[in-house]
């Protein structure tokens, strides 16, 4: 039986990661980056599309799992009838080779365990050539990609797998290594897995304790916070959405995405999350490689991006994966890459704009793009695109991708005004005003009293709820009330918000998906932006009550099966929770730091954040 999908946990090296089940049994890992090759891909198929497992023989053993805290270090328990044994599960931050580390503890008695790998290249598809180098460390070569496993217990070929029985007793340890590198370089010696275990726990308790939020929630913080850096790709600072792909949003259908990119999109609340974390370093990497991504010819800027900048995304149909509870298809790579999505404008220039505010290097660095973006968004604002959502049934005039458009010549004007950078500032006033007033001519339904999805339509989109927080509309105006009045009646389904009614506003697939975590979050936002916290903190504490047992949140949630679906761990869910929690109860409010806007010719003024020190 297929796991659900908040079984899993997330271990990573700041490099690649791999998710472990409740049952001890690694389903996905991609090796040596999370946009590579699956080498473990049973989290899609089946256990000869790649795992590893390490499990007691009793099959009734009671299993309990925690992450160390303050730490991306998993530790397992198993108690059978006979002993209980823990087994610890971690990636220490790469240095060379990546390493995939398993040490196991005794702690009573005495445990039968069996062990298994199963090692596919090629998501499941690539069997390596495996050679037995002693009763303890073998090598598998497939083409560019070599994996050598250590072992302190002794294992056995058997059926195109590597197995092994054995038990241990209270006081005994057994380690165990797989670990990758280049085919055609020397083969990586074993690693002393204790003393990586002691490094790797002082790593993340000593990044652990930088952080500056300081909240009620602070354990919850903390961890989408480690749950962020996790999913940064340490040489570049690019922060991939999520390290799986095609995670059915639906169980059984097909809206099963590749998120192992970055996107522009999640540009500004990441800098947010980690300036008012603290973590300056990670969020200057973050804007350089956002500068590097977006650097070119203005018109071939793309939403997405790989973790080093890749442009060449292209989408392809995995056939002989069956996908996660027979979700079909499994896809890899994302064609979304090529499409208009107008809103990235507006997220790249207050990205800057927030970076320019938090101390982040010279008030100038980027400047000369950011003027030739707004040259080229001048010329194509007032065309339709595919939003935020990318949707796959045409270009629309979609209501959120105009008012981002009205951001980016928003945060341009106040960058150019707050640091004496040049532009031609009338014109970009002129700009955001005919923008502004498009927006409110075309995109609000005064029958519904609410802006709408798109321009001439009926329908309701939860980015919406945004309007507020960039500093569209301030909060109190009726039009800002009426919308959110209007999502709370269309778009809620068991308090949490859809996107929007797939069955209605078609996007060019079968209807019907869970409920989107960071919209629900944006709800959120909304009433404490409207003075309503009691609202804003119930839906809040919900929301955190849909995370896993180890406070992990995948993109969306089934409210009807009451399961998390949609890939996993998801940073835009964790990047709300951080910014929602802060905006709940830290000075430096995420939404407030986006709404310091000028507006309809009155300026709105709230408190910048925390800037970098020294």
């Amino acid at each position: 039986m297929t796991s659900r999908i908040e079984d899993y946990a997330m271990i990573g090296d700041l490099g690649s990661a791999a998710l472990v089940g409740r049952d001890g049994s690694i389903n996905w890992l991609c090796w040596p980056r999370f946009d590579s090759d699956a080498c473990f891909a049973a989290l899609l198929g089946t256990p000869e599309h790649g795992r590893w497992q390490i499990a007691p023989k009793d099959k009734s053993a009671k299993v309990t799992r925690r992450y160390r805290p303050n730490t991306l270090i998993l530790e397992t328990r198993f108690e059978t009838a006979t002993g209980v044994a823990t087994l610890i599960d971690f990636m220490p931050p790469r240095e060379g080779s990546s390493h995939l580390l398993r040490h196991l503890v005794g702690e009573r008695g005495e445990v039968e365990l069996h062990g298994e790998l199963i090692l596919r290249f090629g998501y499941g598809a690539i069997v390596p050539w495996v050679t037995r180098i002693d009763d303890h460390t073998m090598r598998a070569v497939a083409g560019p990609d070599m994996v050598v496993l250590h072992s302190s217990a002794p294992f056995r070929g058997e059926h195109f797998r590597t197995v092994g029985d054995f038990s241990i007793k209270a006081g005994e340890k057994k380690s165990f290594g797989l670990s990758y590198s280049l085919s055609h370089e020397d083969m990586p010696e074993a690693v002393d897995v204790e003393e990586r275990l002691a490094a790797t726990e002082k790593y993340w308790t000593g990044w652990a304790a930088k952080n500056k939020i300081a909240c009620p929630w602070n354990d919850s913080v903390v961890r989408s916070l480690i749950t962020l850096k996790a999913l940064t790709f340490a040489p570049t600072g690019g922060m991939v959405a999520a390290p799986t792909t095609s995670l059915p949003e639906l169980v059984g259908g097909a809206r099963n995405w590749d998120y192992r990119y970055c996107w522009l999109r999640d540009a500004t609340l990441t800098l947010l999350a980690l300036m008012n974390g603290g973590y300056y370093e990670e969020a200057q990497m973050w804007r350089e490689w956002l500068l590097r991504a977006a650097a070119g010819s203005p018109s071939q800027i793309q939403i997405m991006y790989g973790i080093r900048g890749e442009r060449r995304l292209t989408e392809w149909e995995v056939p002989w994966l069956p996908g996660y509870e027979q979700s079909k298809p499994v896809r890899v790579g994302n064609a979304a890459h090529q499409q208009l999505q107008l809103d990235i404008f507006g997220e790249v220039m207050d990205a800057l704009h927030q970076a320019r505010q938090g101390g982040l290097g010279d008030n100038a660095t980027g400047w000369d793009l950011e003027r030739e973006l707004l040259k080229h968004l001048e010329e194509i604002w007032r065309d339709p695109d595919e939003g935020i959502w990318e949707v796959r049934s045409g270009r629309e005039h979609f209501t959120h991708s105009k008012a981002m458009a009205w951001l980016a010549f928003d945060r341009a004007i106040k960058s150019a005004e707050m640091y004496d950078l040049p532009g031609p500032l009338d014109r970009w006033r002129q700009v955001r005003a005919d923008i502004h007033n498009d927006v409110c001519r075309r995109g609000f339904d005064t029958a519904l009293g609410s802006f709408t999805r798109a321009y001439g339509s009926k329908n309701l989109d939860a980015s919406l709820l945004l309007l507020p927080a960039i500093g569209f509309l301030p909060p109190e105006d009726p039009r800002i009330k009426g919308t959110v009045e209007a999502i709370e009646r269309e778009l809620l389904v068991d308090g949490l918000v859809l996107r929007y009614d797939s069955g209605r506003a078609s996007d060019g697939l079968p209807a019907g998906e869970g409920v989107f975590l960071a919209c629900s979050f944006w709800l959120a936002d909304a009433y404490l932006m409207l003075g309503r916290r009691d609202d804003a903190v119930r839906l809040f504490e919900r929301l955190l009550s849909l995370r896993n047992d180890l406070g992990l949140l995948s993109e969306q949630y089934d409210p009807r099966a009451k399961r998390l679906v949609g890939n996993f761990p998801q940073a835009f869910s964790h990047l709300a929770l951080v910014n929602t929690a802060s905006n709940l109860s830290h000075d430096q409010k995420p939404a407030e730091q986006r709404s310091d806007a000028v507006i309809e010719g009155k300026r709105i003024t709230h408190k910048a954040p925390l800037k970098a020190e020294g």
